[in-house]
């Protein structure tokens, strides 16, 4: 099976002419169009908001393009509230959920206005040391549950006991109590157990799961929250024969829980967030690669000029990506190749016994699904440089978004003058 691209062979050529590989491409439009189905299918909460993982494609003008599509930002360092800053999302519109958060990002959010979700229930009280002299906590906080043995994980994420993150839900229902004697009276309440999940009932059920909550904690604590936030974690089918997680599914039955717990015991109107990342961005962005050497040994390599400090997933997760050849999309997949860069790491593959058409040095590859958490977690290992981004506008023109790194910026952060007096 083949996945659809959203230009052709000819006009990457195009494209390759003016900006050398490897480099990252996005398509717009298709963001655009899929932003809009996602709001669309979770419109029927009230105040629905979706704010964007940052972390996943941290790059201001594809955030700007889901500010624009009216999307907020979900940050989780002082890097991100910056990009945020740079583009206008701020106040509310940020949710700021970090761990082991250091001071000046507290502050940072603190002065954007940004909703703080705390994820250790002692960061209440070092949030409120670190914002004294601001006036104290804010007037609405959020914590993270994380609900251990209640909860199964999946492969990615794992099991909640083992994460690092947020409340256990005793210590839940004591940071709430000892804010509320603080004087705090606006709260909301988040999870975030899954990754790169296509089952659409774990949504369902982990919505069902902090609406319970919300009921218990008006029963004991009379806190009617303000919002919940569903987190993320809807994956991408990157698997050709795997199909997308179904929305409008999703939205309808999550309100039916709605209605049955938040409608019936007096807490609508419950705002409804959502952070999702790699599904808004994944499927529309492209790693282009050409292939600069054929090597025939054990086994038969296709050798590209981009490397896993290029896209890491394939080789940290042993994650599937699928690869074109582009003019031979047609061709029958006939042979089978390992698909590999040039790091002095035997993990530094895109593919591993792949079928694919007949390659030769010279043919350009692009690789799937790779517009989150492909470029952003991109390294300098080996002294390989990050590669430019690109976006493919709705005009198919083209638009630099961010440029390739130079070995200038390698070694900026190095004094070589200092070596004539090193001894």
């Amino acid at each position: 099976m083949t996945k659809k691209l959203p230009f052709s062979a000819p006009q990457l050529s195009e494209i390759k002419a003016a900006y050398p590989t490897p480099f990252y491409l996005y398509d717009e439009k298709g963001l655009r169009e899929h932003a809009r189905k996602f709001k669309q299918a979770f419109s029927i909460f009230p105040g629905f908001k979706e704010y964007f993982a940052v972390k996943a494609t941290p790059n201001p003008f594809i955030m700007k393009i889901l500010q624009e599509e009216g999307f907020g930002a979900d940050c989780s360092s002082l890097a991100e509230l910056i990009l945020s800053e740079q583009i206008g999302v701020l106040g509310e519109n940020i949710m700021f959920t970090s761990n082991d958060t250091e001071q000046n990002e507290y502050l940072k959010a603190h002065k954007l206005g940004a909703i703080i979700n705390l994820d250790d229930i002692r960061h209440i009280d070092y949030l409120e040391q670190t914002l004294a002299s601001e006036g104290g906590l804010p007037e609405l906080l959020c914590f993270r549950y994380n609900p251990g043995p209640l909860r199964e994980g999946n492969a990615i994420i794992g099991d909640p006991k083992e994460a690092k993150y947020g409340f256990t839900r005793e210590q839940l229902f004591t940071g709430y109590k000892l804010c509320q004697e603080k004087g705090i009276k606006r709260f909301g309440l988040h999870t975030m157990i899954i990754s790169n999940e296509l089952n659409p009932d774990f949504f369902v059920e982990t919505a069902a799961m902090l609406f319970e909550l919300a009921v218990e904690l008006k029963e004991q604590l009379g806190i009617k929250l303000e919002f919940v936030n569903l987190g993320g974690g809807i994956g991408v089918p990157y698997l050709p024969d795997q199909q997308a997680v179904d929305y409008d599914y999703v939205a309808q039955q999550v309100m039916l829980e709605y209605q049955r717990l938040i409608t019936t015991n007096d807490l609508d109107p419950l705002k409804i967030y959502m952070e999702c990342g790699r599904v808004i961005a994944g499927p529309y962005g492209y790693l282009i690669t050409d292939v600069i050497h054929m090597k025939h040994t054990y086994k038969d390599y296709v050798g590209t000029n981009a490397t896993m400090a290029n896209l890491m997933r394939p080789a940290l997760y042993g994650s599937y990506h699928h690869i074109s050849v582009m003019g031979k999309e047609n061709q029958p997949t006939d042979h089978r190749y390992d698909v590999t860069g040039s790091l002095c790491e035997n993990n530094d593959k895109f593919a591993i016994d792949r079928q694919l058409p007949e390659i030769s040095a010279g043919d350009t590859l692009t690789i799937h699904d790779a517009g989150a958490h492909g470029h952003s977690m991109g390294f300098n290992y080996n002294g390989k440089l990050r590669s430019a981004e690109l976006l493919l506008r709705e005009d198919n023109s083209i638009l630099e978004i961010r440029r390739a790194e130079t070995l200038d910026d390698y070694f900026a952060t190095l004094d070589f003058d200092k070596l004539q007096t090193f001894d």
